[in-house]
């Protein structure tokens, strides 16, 4: 079945078809006034002429510009998507992914983020993370407080699957698939104790996958509010989840403190 020609014409085609209209009307009333053809031709050759450099300069400069422009802004929500992350479920859940590896104690003293860090220790923070040989075993965590804990975030990780912003973050995207899968390994069993050795090491393989691509993210993530938000990078030093000695509160500086006592405060 055709289409009628009135739905065709789209506001665009009825625009252009109006501009070419007003452009022949006002070469007529020149060539009324004027009498002079040859005028007109002339520069008319030389405006088409100059249109190819123009259609060039707008779309190789001007559209690149706007790309660029339009690709930063995407690239500030999804920061804003991933921050949403990491405050509801990716710091707490290193917390929780951390109590199966028995090799942590090596992030424990190569990942204590201060906020005198910069390029070099992101980097070398970013190669660890690379070549990190962690000892994940299932039956060494507590893997009840991890179901319990990750079926109350699914709703939550479900939404940002949906975001189409992520599908230009494929790291990040392979992080939320594979918490995701994680959370269904540990919903399907209903029991989680007495778990054949064959079970126990599949979990672990499931475990050790989620924990090391969120390693990598966090350090990754750490490193963006370091250099846009030192306010978000000040708090996420103070909740670093590989930190033992970390707390929320701020601490008086140590010459402060001995400031006050000093003058009886």
């Amino acid at each position: 079945m055709k289409r009628p020609l009135k739905s065709l014409l789209t506001w665009q085609v009825k625009l252009g078809i109006g501009l070419v209209a007003a452009s022949a009307l006002v070469y007529w009333i020149h060539f009324l006034i004027f009498k002079d053809a040859r005028h007109i031709f002339l520069y008319l050759i030389g405006d088409i002429a100059f249109l190819f450099i123009e259609v060039l300069f707008v779309t190789l400069i001007i559209n690149q510009v706007l790309n660029s422009r339009e690709k930063k802004q995407r690239f500030k929500k999804l920061n804003m998507v991933i921050g949403a992350f990491f405050s509801d479920v990716g710091t707490p859940l290193l917390k929780h992914l951390s109590g199966f590896d028995a090799a942590v104690a090596t992030l424990q003293q190569k990942l204590l983020v201060s906020t005198r860090w910069g390029t070099k220790e992101f980097a070398a923070a970013q190669k660890l993370a690379g070549s990190y040989a962690c000892a994940v075993n299932a039956d060494q965590g507590d893997m009840v407080s991890l179901r319990v804990f990750l079926l109350s975030k699914r709703p939550f990780i479900l939404m940002l699957l949906e975001n189409p912003n992520l599908l230009e973050h494929e790291a990040f995207t392979d992080l939320l698939w594979a918490v995701t899968h994680l959370t269904e390994e540990l919903a399907f069993r209903e029991r989680l104790s007495g778990l054949p050795q064959s079970d126990l090491d599949h979990l672990s393989g499931d475990i050790k996958r989620a924990y090391l691509i969120l390693i990598r993210e966090w350090i990754r993530y750490l490193q963006h509010l370091h250099q846009s938000y030192p306010y978000l990078f000040s708090l996420s030093v103070r909740t670093n989840p590989f930190d033992r000695n970390a707390q929320v509160v701020v601490a008086a500086p140590v010459e402060k403190e001995k400031e006050k006592v000093r003058h009886g405060a």
